[in-house]
Formats: C-alpha cells, structure tokens, sequence
C-alpha cells in the first residue's frame, strides 16, 4: 500500500549464536498509516518487541533479517545508513519504552535529560527549551511542572515517570510513536489517563502510533486496528470491532479470555494472628532552599494499621504513590517507621538489624520486576540457593537439592538451574524469584506486584501457583496490586490506601460488592470502565 506511513514487508528476524541462527519473528506484515493506531497484542516472547525495536534498528549486533523489509514513507529503514537513521530516530520516529526507571538517567534531573532532547533534536537551548519543557509537562498531565524540573527519576511515582517519558517522546513532534507497554505496570486509573494522554496527543499531533501491549482490556480504548503475533508469528489482523466482536484465531480467543478467575480458599477455624501493625507511620523530610534546610515532614505512610492472620491472604491497593510499596518495605524493616509491627507476638519495631536476621528467613519478598531483582551474573542455582547461604549451614549436595525441590513447586524444570536469568522469559524469572524466597520456608510472602509486568495467560499460571503454595504450606501473604482482578481472585482481606492513609478495610469480596468509601468506589469504576467497554463494544 503506496500511502501507508510505515510498512513491514514480511519481516523476519534472527540472532546469531555461533555459526547458528535462531529465527524470532518470522515473516511478519504490517501497515501503518498517517493518524492510525495500531495495536500489537501477544503473550510475553511473541516477538512484539523485537518487531517494534527492528523499525529504528535498536537490536543488539547480533540480530540479522534473513527476509523482508521496513518502509517509513517509502525509504527503506533496514537498508539505511547511520547518518539517515539518526535524522529518523527521535525527530520522525519516537518510542516509549516500558520501563521508564531503566529509560531515565538516574543521575541526572527531568530539565537535563527534557533539554537533552531538545537541543539534539529541534535546536533548542535556554529559555526557549525551558519553555517548551514546561508546556509539554503541564500537557502530559505533570502537575507544578516548574518545582519539579530539579527532581529525579527516584523522586517521581511511577504515572509521572511514565508521563515525562512520554513528554520526552512527543517533545520532537514526530510521525510516528512507538510504545512499548507503556502502561503495564501502572494502576488502573493512572492506566485509563495515560491512553487517554496518548489518544489526545495522537489527535493533536496527528501522529501515527504503534501500540504494544500483552492486554487486550486496554487495545479497545486506543487502536483503529490490532495485529496479534504468537511465537515470533502474526496469527490476526483485524479492524479493532472485528477482532473483539468476531476473533478468528484461536490463540486470540485464548487472550479474550485471559483474565483471573476464582476466589480464595476459606480459611480454616480460627486462625491465630501471624501480623499485627499499630499506627505504622513512614515519613520523609521536605528540604528546601540553598542550604537544603529540612522544612517539614512529608508522610507516605501515615497511621496505618491492620492485622493479618496464618493462612490469610492481605490485598493492598491504591492508586501510584499511595504508600503501597513503602508499606511493604517498612513491614521488612528497610525502611525507618514510626509505629508498631509485631510479627508471631514479637516487637520487631524495636529490634536491632542483628536481632531481625533470624526473621528474615520467616518473611521473604517477591519483588515486581523479576529482571531487576535478579542477579544476572548469578545462574538460577546460584540464586535460589543464596539464601540457604546466609540463613542456614548446609552442605552442596543438601544445598542443590534444595533447589531442584524449590524450583520443582514453583513448575521450573531443575535441568535449566545452571542458565542465566536472561534464558527465561518474564513468567519464568517470576517463579525463579518466588522459588527463592520459598527456598527458606517462610511463614509469610510480601508480594510487591510480582504480577504487574506479565501478560494475562502467564499471570493466571503465577496466581494458581501461589494459591497453590498456600494451602500447601499454609503460607500468609501480604499482596500489594493496582489490579483489583488480581486482588479478588487471591486475597481474604482488603486494605485501600490513598495518599498513605486507609481508606477502606475488611472483608475483599464484602468491599467488591459494596464499597463504603466513594474513592474505593472510583477504583472499582476505574477498573470496571475497561469491561463495560468491552461488553457494549
């Protein structure tokens, strides 16, 4: 099609190992026009990524196109010449990638890196930058943009990463945007402004816009037309009311589908508390002037208090930047609290770092990025095993077959624990992660969205297994989730934060089914708005 933006002309992409090639995507077609949005849809290691990364030629040195070709505007993308693709890269063609704490210079603040762009891209310095930034901040929804262009990365919630992110993207005003999951691990309704941000902009801009995404919840909101890939492969395309109304493919009937199911199993008699948390206050000092002069305290946690019993699944939800993870992270002693948490009757607000060591192998954490959490230098024996280390005087054989048992439950075959992390793919290195905190035998797990970043095939399997492992090993576990599906499907009890404080608590399905609290009922719309949309589409 001559008038298309972008076209793919069967597409195949492999990576040299050796003298040997491994084919990832496989003759692949795709046709993006002025204005349009398209959507890639499949589960994690379908290729999407590495189709979208083929466009600008951001694949490692190791990738090579054994067949086809990419067009943007009728000039060949794969045959062009350093000089040509840096001219395309950034000032026609921009990407958002998913996770935007890896995109962004930790080291250096929101005006160095916005400026960056600027002068690079449009010639802009100074005042004139400034301006610009300031604009396109205030447009993607960043509030008091001038206050915060000191800040960095670690100082900005995760909707407001993602937002400079795209501030960053559009700021050349390109033709085409890439995104690359942008809202995976966001909560519902930073989610639902964020598609709404990018379908505006899109409308302003009168860009084009290839969408990729694991959630065919969100496709519906956004695209004019979805392609899905499975296995390196494109299985469906289709006008995006055909698709949803009339899938062909089995595959994309298997995503429809996708979504978690069932309830918690009830606990059994009366279970005896394992967690009690009194008035748990996190507080961070506010600095300002030359002098950076401590003016005030800001409070992530403040006056939070629940219970939690053996065998009991806790849901904490809220928006971005709601005390969640702080919640988590203070309950483990990493963070300085103000309050009380008495673990199995014992104050560990009062303990020591020495005195918490032996409660460390009592409450594990799974972590929300699996790839980050792990040690890439490490093989996964050596990392399910680092516990055992630490905690436990064991002998190497003792040591492995440990890990074959923890691998084992968590569905891992024990012939792949001398690869490296980067062999598995997200779902896998989510159930690395799970096998070593399980290898110690906790009493309980601090889940912190260990299923944000999945897509929804692989999440249902890491959900059945933790259910699994409860009523195995009568485990307690402390689920902190911006996915209120998720939540209903594993947790007894329900904890609603907002701004650090509690909003709502008790009984999850009770909550669900009638909500007290008006914010409790704008998260249950927020997440609702995504089903309602598909059931009148």
């Amino acid at each position: 099609m001559t008038d298309s933006l972008l076209q793919i002309r069967n597409l195949s992409v492999a990576f040299r190992q050796g003298n040997q090639q491994r084919e990832v995507v496989s003759d692949v077609s795709l046709n993006i026009h002025a204005g349009e949005t398209l959507a890639l849809v499949g589960e994690s290691g379908s290729g999407k990524s590495v189709t979208a990364l083929s466009v600008l030629r951001l694949l490692p040195s190791v990738a090579v196109y054994p067949q086809g070709d990419i067009l943007f505007e009728g000039r060949s993308l794969l045959k062009a010449d350093g000089s040509t693709l840096r001219q395309i890269r950034g000032n026609q063609i921009s990407m958002i990638f998913q996770e935007p704490m890896v995109s962004l210079n930790p080291l250096h603040t929101l005006e160095k890196q916005l400026t960056e762009v600027l002068t690079l891209h449009r010639g802009l310095r100074g005042d004139a930058a400034r301006s610009e930034i300031l604009s396109c901040l205030d447009r993607v929804g960043i509030r008091q943009a001038a206050s915060r262009l000191r800040d960095f990365p670690h100082q900005l919630s995760g909707g407001e990463r993602q937002r400079v992110m795209i501030a960053m993207a559009v700021l050349t005003k390109p033709k085409l945007l890439i995104a690359d999951e942008p809202t995976t691990a966001l909560d519902v309704s930073v989610q639902a402004q964020i598609l709404s941000l990018l379908d505006d902009l899109k409308q302003e801009m009168g860009m084009a816009m290839l969408f990729i995404t694991h959630n065919l919840r969100i496709v519906r909101r956004l695209a004019d037309n979805v392609a899905v890939m499975q296995q390196g492969r494109l299985v469906e395309q289709q006008p995006r009311a055909t698709l949803f109304s009339q899938p062909q493919h089995p595959y994309t009937q298997h995503l429809l589908q996708a979504e978690p199911q069932g309830r918690p199993q009830p606990l059994k008699g009366e279970p005896a508390v394992l967690l009690d948390v009194k008035n748990l206050d996190v507080g961070f000092p506010v600095r300002r002037g030359l002098l950076r002069r401590t003016v005030g305290v800001k409070h992530a946690v403040n006056q939070v208090s629940f219970q939690l019993r053996r065998g009991e699944s806790l849901g904490v939800v809220g928006e971005s930047g709601s005390g969640k993870s702080t919640t988590g992270l203070a309950l483990l002693r990493l963070m300085k609290s103000q309050g009380e948490i008495w673990f199995d009757g014992q104050p560990l607000h009062t303990f020591s770092r020495k005195q918490m060591l032996p409660f460390r192998s009592r409450i594990q954490v799974v972590f929300q990025d699996p790839f980050s959490a792990l040690n890439p230098r490490f093989t996964v024996e050596q990392i399910i095993a680092e516990g055992l280390l630490v905690h436990r005087k064991v002998s190497a054989q003792e040591r492995e077959q440990e890990v074959i048992r923890a691998m084992q439950e968590v569905g891992l075959d024990p012939q792949s624990r001398h690869r490296y992390p980067t062999e598995f793919s997200g779902g896998q290195r989510q159930r690395i992660a799970i096998a070593r905190a399980l290898i110690l035998q906790p009493e309980m797990l601090i889940l912190d969205e260990p299923t944000s970043s999945l897509d929804k095939s692989v999440q249902a399997q890491i959900l059945a297994i933790l259910s699994e492992l409860q009523q195995r090993h009568g485990l307690t576990y402390l689920f902190i989730s911006h996915d209120l599906h998720v939540v209903r499907s594993l947790c007894h009890q329900l904890l609603v934060l907002r701004n650090g404080e509690v909003v709502e608590q008790g009984d999850c399905e009770q909550i669900f089914t009638a909500p007290q609290q008006a914010y409790t009922r704008e998260l249950l719309s927020a997440s609702d708005a995504f089903d309602s949309q598909e059931q009148t589409a």
